[in-house]
C-alpha cells in the first residue's frame, strides 16, 4: 500500500533528476527504457551550470514502455516512475496509466508487482478525469475491501464532475461504499484531512528590491521554456540587478544565491517593493515556487505552497499565486533584507524578527485566504466546496458550507445609490436583475462568455486543463492563437503550432492558424456586448463588455467551467472632456492617464512605497470624445489599462460603432467557417448571438449616482502636444517638449495597441521622406487581413522603399521572444510595455503614438514640437482614407464567403439559451 508519507523520499529523489538505481540496493534490474531514460536525467543534471533540472514527466509512450517492461518482469524503479513522473488528470500520458491501472483494478488483467488493491490506491492519485469512472464502478465490487479502498480513492478525490451523479445514483440504490463518499464529501474530509495553515511561518528572506516584473521572473526570450517548470526556472532574475547576482548574467539566474540562502534551514519567502506587474504569465509564478514552493505528491516538475510577500503585488500575479496554494501579503517591507530570518503569523497579522520583535503587521487580503492554502489552492477550494455543498444536497440536508469553511464576506455599508457600468456587466453575468450590480469587494462566480489563450501561455493553460481533467469547453467560446511564436518559431513552438489546435478544437474551441496575427484583433471581434470574459494574456481587455484578464490557471478553469472566481474591485472613472487638439492622437489621451495621475498624485514611479491608484482597480472610461469612437480605436484605451495594472477596464461607446462593428464580424466569423475554422459549431453559435444582440442593440449604462474610488478628469483643450512613456516604465511620463531631440536608433510600428490606420498614417509620412530613413523601421500589423489590404493600397512598397522591416502579422518586438531591437539601443515603439531588457538588452524605449514613431523615424530623433506639428499637418485625423478599418461586410470576397455560410437552427436555438441564461 502506497502512502503521502512513504512516497516523498521517493519523490524528492526523483525530483531532483537523480537516478534511484543506487538508492535501492543490489544491481539494477535490466530495463532498456532505463537505459535511455538515464541519459535523459544524466543529460538535465548537467544544465544551469551542473545545478540540474529533474527529467520532463513521463510522456504517453513512455508510460507505454514503463508499461510493457512491467508487465514482463518486476522493477521497483520502473514502479516508482509509473507512480510518480505521470501528471495527473487527462493528460496522454494519464490515459495510458489509467487505463492499465483500471485493467489491473477490476481484475482482467493481473501483474506480478501491482495487485488489484494497489491498483486502486494508484487511481486515486490521479487527481480525477480518466480514473473516475473505474473508481465509481468499483464501489460495486464483490470483494469488499476493494470497494472500500476505491471509496476511499473517491472521498479525496475532487474533479469527479458527472461521476457525483454515478455516485448519487449507486447511494440511492442503497450501495453503502457510494453512501460513504457522498458523506465525506458532505463531511468535508477532502478538506479537514489536510493539514492546517500552521500559526507560525518560518522562512529565509529572497528579497528584490525595486519593481518586479514577470518578464524578470519568466523572461520572455526564454518562453518556449515555460511548460518545463524547472527548466524554465533557471531564467528567473538572469539579469544583473541591484542585490542579485546570476550564474550566468542574461542566461541563468542567481542559483547559488538561492542554494546559499536554504542553507540556513529555511524555506525561503519572495519578498519585493513591487512584485509581479506585467504580463498574465503564471510561469512567473511558477518559476518562483520552483524555488521557494513545496513538492505536490504525485504531480510532477510543479510545486506549490510558498510565502509572496510585497509592498504591492500585481493583481493578476496575486491572483496566480494564489490559484497555486502560496500565500500573497501585501506589507511593509522597508525593514526585511536578503537573508534575514523571518516568521510571519498569518494568523495574527504580524511579522517577526529573530528576536521576536514585531518587524511590520498586516492585514490579508480576503478571509478566505487561509482556506485556500490549506486546500492547495483557490481553484481546489471553490472545486471542493462545490463538491461539499452538493453533496449536503444529495443527502437531503442543507446546502451551506460555512461550519466548516470561511465564506467571502458579504460587503459592508449600505446599498449604492448607483452602479457603475463594470458593475452592471458582473451583475448581470451572475444573473441578477436587470440594473443591479455587484459592489466593490463583494465575492462573486461570473459567467465566461468568452475567454482568450494564445500560445506562450496556451500550453500551460493545456497543461492546466489536462489537470483540470476538461474534456470538453464550458465557456461559449474560447479561442487559441498563435501569434507569439509564428515569425520565429523554434522547434518546440512548431510542435505546439501541430498538436495544440486539435487541443482546443477537440473540446469545442476555435483555433486560429500561425500567421494570423494577434490575440486580441481576432477575439475582440468574437465579442458580445455588455458580457463578461477572461485570457492569458494580460492585454485581454475587451473594448465592448468587460475581461478579468488572469493566469494560465485561473483561464482554464473558467474554460473548463464557464465560470470565474472574482473579488469585485472598485473602479477609477476618468472622464475626457474637451476636443483633441490638432496633432493630438488616441496613443496621447493613453499616455495622458498615468501623465494627469501622477500630477494629482495618485501615481508614483518610485518603486519603493509605490502609489498607484489604478492597481488592482477597474479603470473605466467615458466622455464626449470617446463616446463615439470605433470599436478598433476604443480597444487602444483598453488595451492600456494593463500598463496600469488595472484588473479591467470599461469603455462607454454609443450603440451605433457597436453596431457597425458586429456587422462587420458576423461576416468575418462566416468567412472563417468558409475557410476551414474550427470548432465550426463554436462559430456558428456566435454568429447567431451577435445576430440576437443587432435586433435589439441596448446597451448598458453607469448609474448617474454610481460611485468611484476616485474620478480623474482630464481636458483635453489643454493636452497641445505628444504624451510618452519614458524608458524603461510605462508609467514615466513626459511631454514631448521635455525630451525633445533624444537621438533614435530604432523605431517599431506595431503591437496590438495599432490598427489599420496607424499604418496608413505612417506610410503617408514615410513616402515623402529622404531616403534611406537614418534608422532601422520595423512594421508589424496585427493580422493578415490588415497585411493584405496595406498590400494592395500600396503601403508595403511605401514601406520597402523607406527599408523598413515588414515582419508576419502578429506580436514582433512586443515582447521580446523574437526578433528583438539592437543592445543599449534608443527606440521608439508603439508596443505596449517597455520593461528594461524587454524589447531589447538595456535598451531605452520610448512608447509613443504610431505618427510620433514615423516623424521619428524619419528624423533619428525625437522631434520638437514645430517639426511635429509640421509633418502632422499631412494628416487629417478625420481623414477616413486613412484611418478607415476592415468592414468585411463592404470586402467583396469576404461577403461572398459569408453568403454561402448558413446558421444551423441548432446552433440558433443554442444561441437564445444562452442570450435568456
Amino acid at each position: 500500500m502506497l502512502s503521502s508519507r512513504t512516497s516523498r523520499p521517493i519523490l524528492r529523489g526523483v525530483s531532483r533528476g537523480l537516478s534511484l538505481a543506487s538508492k535501492r540496493g543490489g544491481a539494477r534490474q535490466m530495463s532498456t527504457f532505463l537505459d535511455e531514460y538515464d541519459a535523459i536525467v544524466e543529460e538535465r543534471a548537467a544544465m544551469g551550470g551542473g545545478f540540474g533540472v529533474p527529467p520532463p514527466p513521463l510522456d504517453a509512450s513512455q508510460t507505454s514502455r514503463v508499461i510493457e517492461e512491467l508487465k514482463e518482469s518486476p522493477n521497483k524503479r520502473l514502479e516508482d516512475l509509473l507512480v510518480h513522473r505521470v501528471p495527473p488528470g487527462v493528460d496522454d500520458a494519464a490515459y495510458v496509466k489509467a487505463t492499465w491501472l483500471s485493467a489491473l483494478a477490476t481484475g482482467k488483467e493481473s501483474n506480478e508487482s501491482i495487485s488489484r488493491a494497489m491498483a486502486t490506491e494508484l487511481l486515486g492519485t490521479m487527481q480525477g478525469g480518466y480514473n473516475v469512472a473505474t473508481l465509481v464502478e468499483l464501489l460495486k465490487d464483490p470483494d469488499a475491501s476493494i470497494a472500500g479502498l476505491a471509496a476511499d480513492q473517491l472521498c479525496h478525490t475532487l474533479l469527479v464532475f458527472d461521476g457525483f451523479y454515478d455516485v448519487e445514483a449507486l447511494a440511492k440504490e442503497g450501495n453503502a461504499h457510494a453512501h460513504k463518499v457522498l458523506e465525506s464529501w458532505a463531511a468535508a474530509e477532502w478538506y479537514l484531512k489536510k493539514p492546517e495553515v500552521a500559526k507560525e511561518m518560518t522562512a529565509t528572506v529572497f528579497k528584490v528590491t525595486g519593481e518586479t516584473n514577470t518578464d524578470d521572473l519568466s523572461p520572455a526570450q526564454d518562453a518556449w521554456s515555460r511548460p518545463d517548470i524547472p527548466l524554465h526556472a533557471l531564467a528567473m532574475l538572469k539579469n544583473t540587478r541591484d542585490g542579485i547576482s546570476p550564474e550566468v548574467d542574461g542566461e541563468i539566474g542567481p542559483l547559488s544565491q538561492l542554494k546559499e540562502l536554504k542553507e540556513k534551514g529555511h524555506p525561503l519567502a519572495y519578498v519585493g517593493d513591487v512584485v509581479g506587474t506585467g504580463s498574465s504569465r503564471k510561469s512567473a509564478t511558477n518559476s518562483v515556487l520552483w524555488h521557494m514552493g513545496d513538492d505536490i505528491p504525485y504531480v510532477p516538475n510543479m510545486r506549490g505552497g510558498g510565502l509572496c510577500l510585497g509592498g504591492k503585488i500585481a493583481p493578476i500575479f496575486y491572483n496566480t499565486m494564489e490559484d497555486s496554494g502560496a500565500l500573497p501579503i501585501e506589507l511593509k517591507v522597508d525593514d526585511m533584507n536578503m537573508g534575514d530570518v523571518i516568521t510571519v503569523h498569518p494568523h495574527d497579522g504580524v511579522v517577526t524578527a529573530e528576536d521576536g520583535s514585531v518587524i511590520t503587521d498586516f492585514k490579508l487580503k480576503t478571509n478566505v485566504i487561509l482556506d485556500e492554502v490549506r486546500a492547495g489552492g483557490r481553484i481546489p477550494l471553490i472545486i471542493g466546496r462545490g463538491i461539499t455543498s452538493k453533496a449536503r444536497v444529495a443527502l437531503g440536508r442543507d446546502e451551506a458550507v460555512d461550519d466548516v469553511f470561511n465564506m467571502p464576506e458579504p460587503p459592508s455599508g449600505p446599498k449604492p445609490k448607483g452602479y457603475t457600468l463594470a458593475q452592471k456587466m458582473v451583475g448581470r453575468a451572475i444573473g441578477l436583475k436587470e440594473g443591479e450590480g455587484v459592489v466593490p469587494e463583494q465575492y462573486c462566480e461570473p459567467k465566461m462568455t468568452t475567454v482568450g489563450s494564445q500560445d506562450t501561455t496556451g500550453p500551460m493553460t493545456r497543461d492546466e486543463l489536462k489537470s483540470l481533467a476538461c474534456l470538453g469547453f464550458s465557456a461559449d467560446l474560447v479561442m487559441q492563437s498563435f501569434c507569439h511564436t509564428a515569425a520565429y518559431p523554434k522547434p518546440v513552438d512548431v510542435v505546439t503550432h501541430h498538436t495544440l489546435p486539435d487541443f482546443i478544437m477537440n473540446r469545442g474551441g476555435v483555433s486560429l492558424r500561425p500567421g494570423d496575427g494577434i490575440i486580441h484583433s481576432w477575439l475582440n471581434r468574437m465579442l458580445i456586448p455588455d458580457t463578461v470574459g477572461t485570457g492569458g494574456d494580460s492585454h485581454t481587455r475587451f473594448p465592448i463588455g468587460i475581461s478579468f484578464p488572469a493566469g494560465s490557471g485561473l483561464v482554464a478553469f473558467g474554460a473548463a467551467t464557464g465560470t470565474m472566481p472574482l473579488d469585485m474591485p472598485e473602479s477609477v472613472l476618468v472622464r475626457f472632456k474637451g476636443e483633441m487638439q490638432p496633432g493630438i492622437t488616441l496613443r496621447d489621451l493613453v499616455q495622458a492617464i498615468p501623465y494627469t495621475a501622477e500630477k494629482m498624485g495618485l501615481l508614483t514611479t518610485e518603486k519603493k512605497g509605490k502609489k498607484n491608484i489604478f492597481s488592482g482597480r477597474i479603470l473605466e472610461i467615458e466622455g464626449d470624445v470617446v463616446n463615439n469612437l470605433k470599436c478598433e480605436q476604443a480597444f487602444e484605451l483598453s488595451d492600456a489599462s494593463a500598463e496600469r495594472s488595472a484588473a479591467g477596464c470599461t469603455i462607454k461607446l454609443d450603440k451605433e460603432p457597436i453596431i457597425e462593428y458586429l456587422n462587420s464580424n458576423i461576416v468575418m466569423l462566416k468567412w472563417m467557417i468558409s475557410e476551414g475554422y474550427g470548432d465550426a459549431r463554436t462559430l456558428e453559435r456566435r454568429i447567431a448571438r451577435m445576430e440576437d444582440w443587432l435586433a435589439n442593440p441596448v446597451l448598458m449604462e453607469a448609474d448617474e449616482q454610481a460611485e468611484y474610488t476616485e474620478i480623474i478628469e482630464i481636458d483635453l483643450n489643454e493636452l497641445k502636444e505628444p504624451v510618452l512613456a519614458l524608458p524603461n516604465d510605462p508609467d514615466a511620463s513626459a511631454l514631448l517638449s521635455d525630451v525633445a531631440g533624444t537621438k533614435v536608433d530604432e523605431v517599431f510600428i506595431g503591437s496590438c495597441m495599432t490598427n489599420i490606420g496607424h499604418f496608413r498614417a505612417a506610410g503617408k509620412l514615410l513616402a515623402d521622406a529622404a531616403k534611406p530613413i537614418p534608422t532601422r523601421l520595423w512594421v508589424a500589423p496585427p493580422t493578415k487581413m490588415d497585411e493584405a489590404q496595406l498590400t494592395e493600397e500600396g503601403y508595403y512598397s511605401t514601406f520597402g522603399v523607406a527599408g523598413a522591416r515588414t515582419e508576419m502579422p502578429g506580436c514582433s518586438l512586443c515582447m521580446g521572444n523574437q526578433a528583438r531591437v539592437a543592445p543599449g539601443c534608443t527606440t521608439v515603439s508603439t508596443s505596449t510595455r517597455n520593461f528594461p531588457n524587454r524589447l531589447g538588452q538595456g535598451a531605452n524605449v520610448f512608447l509613443s503614438s504610431a505618427e510620433l514613431a514615423a516623424i521619428s523615424s524619419i528624423e533619428g530623433e525625437l522631434p520638437s514640437v514645430e517639426t511635429y506639428m509640421k509633418y502632422m499637418e499631412q494628416i487629417d485625423p478625420t481623414d477616413e482614407n486613412i484611418y478607415r478599418y476592415l468592414n468585411f461586410d463592404e470586402l467583396p470576397d469576404f461577403v461572398k464567403s459569408a453568403d454561402a455560410v448558413e446558421i444551423s437552427e441548432e446552433m440558433k436555438k443554442a444561441a437564445k439559451e444562452l442570450d435568456l441564461a
